[in-house]
């Protein structure tokens, strides 16, 4: 008595040398549908289709910005979730942008980041390694930013509520 995988085993060769006569019957008994370009129909438009689809897109961006120029449109460099319309680059770092109003962003309340202020170099002074209370006062706080669709962290959140990015793909506006 046969066992049921060798069963199914003895039925597959059988199929796969027939198939090398006939190719069409191997890709009906594994259940793929053949794709040719004789079976679709173009002369039908698809369901879905809309040819003034990117010009509504455009407008609508106009009307977020409301008339403002952006430097980019920032987007998740891991799912490629628009981030923020209106932006400004930064003037020395230019893979870095700055914003006040963002798209698809979560801010982590619960980490805090932070950047003690620079100080002037003093020569052959002897710095103190412990940060007393009122320096830590003067540091400057952030909030890590998260995409909202993939949590992917791309800036960070400072306490003038700007948005700070890094870790985005910037598209021309």
């Amino acid at each position: 008595m046969e066992r049921p995988r060798e069963r199914e085993a003895m039925e597959i060769e059988s199929v796969s040398e027939s198939a090398a006569a006939d190719p069409q019957e191997l890709v009906f008994f594994f259940g793929v549908l053949d794709s040719s370009d004789d079976e679709v129909d173009y002369s039908i438009k698809p369901e879905f289709y809309d040819p003034n689809l990117d010009d509504k897109d455009e407008l609508w961006v106009h009307k977020q910005r409301k008339g403002q120029s952006s430097d980019a449109v920032l987007s998740c460099p891991a799912c490629f979730t628009t981030l923020c319309l209106d932006c400004q680059r930064h003037e020395k770092y230019v893979t870095q942008y700055r914003a006040m109003f963002v798209l698809n962003c979560k801010v982590k309340i619960d980490q805090i980041l932070r950047q003690g202020k620079r100080k002037s170099r003093k020569p052959k002074g002897r710095m103190s390694s412990n940060k007393s209370p009122e320096n830590l006062e003067h540091d400057v706080v952030f909030r890590p930013v998260c995409c909202s669709v993939c949590s992917t962290e791309v800036g960070v959140f400072d306490g003038d509520e700007v948005y700070h990015f890094f870790n985005v793909i910037p598209s021309n506006s």
